[in-house]
């Protein structure tokens, strides 16, 4: 009998001790920076957060959280389809590699369908469409191609823009990882101008008094459009939902929030 009521005794502690530590120690899985409906499977978006205000990491507040346009975006549809987001800041020249590896569902980065890229990824429709600008010190006057012949011109990596760099006969394209690498290098003199799109340019250019920008003819392919790896599911799924946006009001409704407001903040990078 007294070995029963041990038994019994130490069961019942055991039962005891293991709620316990249940209860203190809750299984959490983390994902990194996540969003969106709870419940549902987790879909990777690779970025560049160095783009504002399509995508930057807000140093101002001190959370090291990555916010902007594309962000809001990709968090409206992933909670539409009922999906989690976790959102990993890579290079912008890694961006369609790391679909390639199955890194990331999709890339959302402002980035432009190209012929050259389409070839790797599939793209979802545009949905935002903005114009080229030269970047330079104030009083530069550098308003055309043209005039940045003979010159060393900044562009980032991977990027259109650095195409468009490449066209302009007699300039010397320096291709730098980030866009406010950049902005250094133009600041420094070690460049003379930067391409950059009109929407980026403006959140620099704000908080950056010393320097102006020139809005240039778009020549070639343009606009902003969702990547994902070659014959992912994903894109029947997105261009509903971003039709849905732009007849809805939902995208105007983000464009004027991050391309028309004080949130351009070309200060945190």
């Amino acid at each position: 009998m007294k070995r029963l009521k041990f038994l019994l005794t130490a069961l019942f502690t055991a039962i005891f001790t293991i709620a316990v530590v249940t209860a203190c120690n809750p299984s959490t899985t983390t994902t990194g920076s996540t969003s969106g409906s709870s419940g549902g499977e987790t879909l990777t978006m690779a970025t560049s957060a160095d783009y504002p205000p399509y995508q930057f990491v807000d140093t101002a507040s001190g959370s090291q959280e990555i916010k902007g346009f594309d962000i809001d975006i990709a968090n409206y549809i992933t909670d539409q389809l009922g999906n989690q987001l976790q959102i990993n800041n890579i290079d912008f020249n890694g961006l369609i590699p790391a679909l390639q590896a199955n890194r990331a569902d999709f890339v959302m980065a402002g980035m432009t369908p190209t012929a050259e890229r389409k070839q790797n990824v599939d793209f979802s429709v545009i949905y935002y469409q903005a114009q080229n600008t030269i970047v330079a010190t104030k009083g530069s006057n550098f308003t055309t191609p043209e005039s940045l012949n003979g010159k060393t011109v900044g562009v980032q990596l991977g990027s259109i823009q650095e195409g468009a760099a490449k066209d302009i006969q007699g300039a010397n394209v320096k291709p730098l990882n980030r866009i406010n690498e950049i902005v250094q290098e133009l600041k420094a003199g070690r460049i003379d101008a930067a391409i950059m799109e009109d929407t980026v340019a403006e959140g620099f250019i704000a908080s950056n008094p010393d320097l102006e920008f020139n809005v240039i003819p778009n020549t070639g392919e343009s606009g902003s459009a969702i990547a994902f790896p070659k014959g992912s599911e994903l894109v029947t799924k997105f261009n509903p939902i971003l039709e849905e946006m732009k007849t809805s009001g939902k995208m105007e409704e983000l464009v004027a929030k991050w391309f028309r407001s004080e949130q351009v903040p070309g200060q945190t990078k």
